[in-house]
């Protein structure tokens, strides 16, 4: 199944689309579509047996049922604006939710039955950034846990920094422990670690990198150590007209997808396993506007572009060989996409 996420405020979409994914074609056939209130992430659980959303007053957990469809378990408010991403720990005891608007970082505790519980902590974020529009306040865009499980680490790419906080376990709070900062207007987005917790890669929204650091656990902070910075495209464009929107990993990470808005393009790098290292395949344009999240197919041999500006989602064959995306298929229309989650059923 996939199921994409939908501005709803236009009238135009529901919230959640249900679609039919063909796994071996690379493609997806709609369904139906659920109602949340302008479902601007989703979130599958490990387990495969709960959605999470981002909605205008929260976070919506749905039941992932036996064919596919949802049904709501419940809705938690987060006593903030509305939401930009969600992630959880390896166990799903706590689910994560960044702040852009408020730049607000929350910490909320999660049901046996996949049912999103009460706050366990939250914090705004303070400060300021440069005199660059999206960069003047705090916008908190990304929040994991670290592989070792000691930290909670927040990206803010209003104020250029990744906030680092102990973890809280079940007492109430976050403790700061360190503030990674970086260059001005250059926008820490999204970050995500190898599945061995050896490296970290931290995507930048305005600089348009992609830096892998070296991670290593630490007692009162994480050791973080930079390895190597590589352009998120090779397309000969000012950054000022484009903007890194997303990455994501093939399941073996092999793989890393980035896609950029402005260009409108997909750049998919091989990456090296034991070194962490990243190498450019292929850069190239997604037939659509602002593709604001990717779908990585299981296999790695398809992809598709969820186009938030052109209404789109648009389907591609990957041929790492030759270096090219190879259209597969019509667009598929979906009003003002967001996010999209894939989920194995069974």
């Amino acid at each position: 199944m996939a199921y994409v996420g939908s501005y709803s405020y236009n009238g135009t979409a529901r919230g959640i689309t249900v679609y039919d994914a063909d796994a071996k074609r690379g493609r997806f056939q709609k369904r139906c579509e659920v109602d949340v209130n302008n479902s601007a992430y989703l979130l599958a659980s490990r387990t495969k047996k709960t959605l999470y959303s981002i909605a205008d007053e929260g976070v919506v957990a749905f039941r992932i049922l036996e064919d596919g469809n949802l049904s709501l378990l419940n809705t938690r408010n987060i006593k903030g604006m509305r939401g930009c991403h969600l992630a959880t720990d390896p166990d799903e005891k706590y689910l994560f939710v960044s702040g852009y608007h408020d730049g607000k970082a929350t910490i909320l505790k999660l049901q046996a039955d996949g049912s999103v519980g009460p706050i366990l902590a939250g914090v705004f974020h303070k400060g300021l950034g440069s005199v660059a529009e999206r960069n003047f306040s705090p916008h908190v865009t990304c929040i994991r846990l670290s592989p070792d499980g000691k930290f909670i680490m927040a990206a803010d790419e209003g104020i250029d920094q990744i906030k680092v906080y102990r973890h809280p376990k079940d007492t109430d709070g976050m403790m700061l422990a360190d503030s990674i900062h970086f260059e001005l207007e250059s926008a820490p987005r999204m970050f995500r670690f190898s599945d061995d917790g050896r490296y970290m890669y931290l995507m930048y929204q305005l600089k348009n990198i992609i830096e892998v650091y070296t991670y290593e656990s630490g007692d009162r902070v994480p050791k973080l150590e930079k390895i190597q910075t590589i352009p998120t495209t090779d397309f000969d464009v000012p950054n000022s007209l484009r903007a890194a929107c997303t990455f994501r990993f093939s399941a073996d990470q092999h793989y890393l997808y980035c896609s950029s808005a402005g260009e409108d393009t997909v750049s998919v790098f091989s990456r090296d396993k034991k070194t962490g290292m990243l190498e450019l395949l292929i850069c190239l344009p997604i037939s659509g506007e602002y593709p604001k999240d990717l779908c990585v197919f299981p296999d790695a041999q398809h992809i598709a572009s969820i186009n938030h500006e052109s209404n789109t989602i648009t389907f591609f064959a990957v041929d790492y060989e030759r270096g090219l995306l190879i259209m597969n298929g019509n667009p598929e229309p979906v009003n003002e996409p967001n996010c999209c989650a894939l989920v194995k059923l069974g």
